[in-house]
């Protein structure tokens, strides 16, 4: 038997800080965590965005675990083996329980992939041709080609309890969550608090700290001073302006380490654009690449970003498979408002208006740097018109087929370690093949890339498909269907007495934290 574990190259950053956390008393440990914005959803399967991606994989699990360096180990599949270059084996943990006390099957797994390909996370198993329980432990996935990288897109899918699923029905999820996870859900009341309590029979054993309670608090000052106040032991995404004020305050600690999120501005290529009166201009290459020269990353750094931020090199960080060595966006389309309107002149377009569609609660400063970004773009003829919005409504606003944006502004992270889960998702033609392209909301066609990625998802090399990534990635870069912009930083402002390791993947688990009694 051959595990496939695949070792992917990452940054691992960790802090222990120490003393008292508010609220923990001799016989339990709690500890109340402060987030940027409520979870959206509970079902794992009814979309994903961070604050319900930290809930998931506190309430669920995977068969295969991500670690906080972002390499891959077993979950709730001790082993797996690949029988021929297209069959896979996965052996279940045996004695492994959900929360209502039965056991996991691998019927829970065949029913899990089967609920998920009607879903809306479809694209987590677009390379997943069949799958079988071969016995109440083993569980046989099929890929229609060659697919190096399907156990780490396992660990993006979360194992549901077939008989818990068909009891409550896909709406009582919501409320009901249920999985193997090392926490059970005790309590939700949207936007303004999740509470959970440790699920004693978890089969990695038990959590060290008892009672977990997540506070969505939107307003960056106001989650300041939560900290401050001991209303919270942990913020994440302290404020920029205010790190240097909790690093000069007795009993709190402030932890940076670099971030996988990547801020860019996908561009509409459909000849005919929402918000763009006439012919869309960013259909004409020069003028992307016009865009791409009047945006100052470096000035977004300095006055917005407070220096926390890293200019974007490309799509996807260094440690991950598809980076092409060399290559950096900036260096290639460097700040150059004169060279920026001699391609607008080139391309015979005078100016034009269009509207920037972004959120003002999900990313770092992110309504500041959309005002920041109009007032370049206005330089050279871009009149931008901003629509600011809660990420509440704004995934829903720009959701496939676009039919209201022609800019829009977010944040992509790939913990897979690995590009090709981005590029199939976001770069494959639109309506090609079952569950590519499923958020490509600028609607960008090159056959050229879509046959990259086909190659990439059909060998078990993984330095064939490195390989294949970095054409792709050669062809994107000059094609600009999408302007990179940035990198945060993950800031956390914590008070002593927590210990946790920042995870390169952003998510706060619980699980791996403890707190000084």
């Amino acid at each position: 038997m051959s595990m496939m574990n695949t070792a992917l190259r990452a940054l691992a950053a960790s802090v222990c800080l120490t003393a008292l956390t508010a609220g923990a008393t001799s016989a339990e440990k709690s500890l109340t965590i402060g987030l940027t914005a409520d979870a959206t959803h509970m079902d794992p399967q009814a979309g994903e965005e961070l604050s319900s991606n930290i809930m998931f994989y506190h309430i669920y699990d995977p068969l295969v675990r991500r670690t906080p360096d972002l390499t891959f180990e077993p979950g709730l599949a001790e082993s797996w083996e690949l029988i021929d270059d297209t069959t896979w084996h996965f052996k279940l943990r045996d004695g492994v329980k959900f929360h209502d006390g039965d056991e996991l099957k691998a019927s829970d797994v065949v029913y899990t992939l089967n609920r998920l390909k009607e879903s809306l996370m479809v694209n987590l198993a677009a390379n997943i041709e069949s799958f079988k329980a071969i016995d109440d432990r083993t569980v046989e996935i099929k890929t229609p080609a060659p697919y190096a990288a399907l156990p780490n897109d396992l660990a993006a899918i979360l194992i549901l309890s077939e008989d818990h699923v068909n009891n409550v029905g896909n709406d009582g999820l919501e409320q009901n969550p249920m999985g193997t996870g090392p926490y059970k859900l005790v309590d939700w009341v949207r936007e303004d608090k999740v509470e959970l309590e440790a699920f004693d029979d978890y089969y990695m054993g038990e959590a060290e700290i008892e009672n977990v309670t997540f506070r969505p608090i939107t307003n960056p000052a106001t989650r300041t001073a939560a900290l401050l106040t001991g209303e919270v032991d942990i913020v994440q995404d302290l404020a920029v302006r205010d790190v240097e004020r909790v690093k000069g305050e007795d009993g709190f600690e402030v932890v940076t380490r670099p971030s996988l999120l990547n801020l860019v501005l996908a561009l509409d290529m459909r000849e005919n654009s929402p918000t763009i009166d006439g012919e869309n201009p960013m259909t004409d290459r020069r003028v992307r690449e016009a865009m791409a020269r009047a945006i100052d990353v470096t000035a977004l750094q300095r006055a917005i970003m407070g220096g926390l931020s890293t200019p974007s090199e490309q799509y996807v960080p260094s440690s991950h498979v598809g980076f092409v060595d060399g290559l950096n966006f900036r260096e290639i389309y460097p700040y150059d408002l004169e060279k920026a309107k001699e391609l607008m002149a080139n391309a015979g377009v005078d100016g034009f208006t269009l509207t920037l569609d972004a959120t003002n609660n999900r990313y770092v400063n992110d309504a500041q740097i959309a005002q920041a970004l109009a007032g370049m773009l206005a330089k050279i003829g871009v009149n931008v018109e901003l629509n600011v919005m809660p990420k509440s409504n704004f995934w829903g606003y720009i959701r496939v087929p676009t039919e209201n944006s022609s800019f829009i502004m977010s944040g992509w992270d790939v913990p897979s370690g690995d590009a090709g889960s981005m590029y199939g998702a976001l770069f494959y033609s639109r309506d090609k093949r079952e569950g590519y392209g499923q958020v490509n909301r600028g609607s960008y066609s090159n056959a050229e890339v879509d046959a990259l990625i086909d190659k990439a998802d059909s060998t078990a090399k993984v330095e064939e498909r490195d390989a294949h990534l970095q054409e792709a990635t050669k062809i994107l870069m000059r094609d600009i269907p999408m302007i990179p912009v940035h990198y945060e930083q993950d800031i956390y402002g914590a008070r002593d007495g927590v210990e946790f390791t920042p995870r390169t993947d952003k998510f706060l688990w619980a699980y791996d934290m403890d707190v000084a009694q």
